[in-house]
């Protein structure tokens, strides 16, 4: 399994960073190779994602989810193996630390060549300065979910 780590500070308040980063269907906006996430209930996700060229569709399951806190996922079956974990940190009254740590398994020559070099932890790094974009200019979010999952 590869590791990637990245954080970004956003300027907006802890619950306005959280609570967007809850609204998975809003994810194609800002992940770069995501074209499509469909929330299948409050613990599940289907994802469409296209890189280089190849298409993928798999499943994600909500494993640990406190509010204001972190959200950790894990896919289930499928061709695609990743878990994760994102993690909200309250800096001030306005501005939020967001960190992401995931594990994942890179298939075939041209992925395993990609994760050498970096490609992933790049991909991660832009897809939170994005975030980081999309939220501070709304200033608010455009939803949130705030249910407790817990893990096992």
């Amino acid at each position: 399994m590869s590791m990637v780590q990245e954080s970004v500070e956003v300027e907006v308040p802890l619950r306005a960073a959280y609570n967007q980063w809850t609204q998975f269907e809003e994810f194609p906006r800002f992940m770069e190779g995501v074209e499509e996430v469909t929330q299948l209930d409050a613990s599940h996700n289907h994802w469409r994602t296209k890189v280089a060229g190849v298409t993928r569709e798999f499943d994600t399951e909500i494993v640990d989810q406190l509010p204001d806190q972190k959200i950790a996922w894990r896919t289930v079956g499928g061709e695609v193996q990743q878990m994760g974990v994102v993690t909200f940190e309250r800096l001030d009254e306005h501005r939020t630390a967001v960190r992401l740590a995931m594990e994942f398994e890179p298939e075939g020559i041209a992925e395993k060549a990609g994760a050498a070099m970096g490609a992933v932890d790049r991909r991660v790094k832009g897809d939170l300065r994005r975030f980081k974009s999309f939220i501070e200019e709304r200033g608010v979010e455009n939803g949130g979910w705030r249910g407790r999952i817990s893990p096992g």
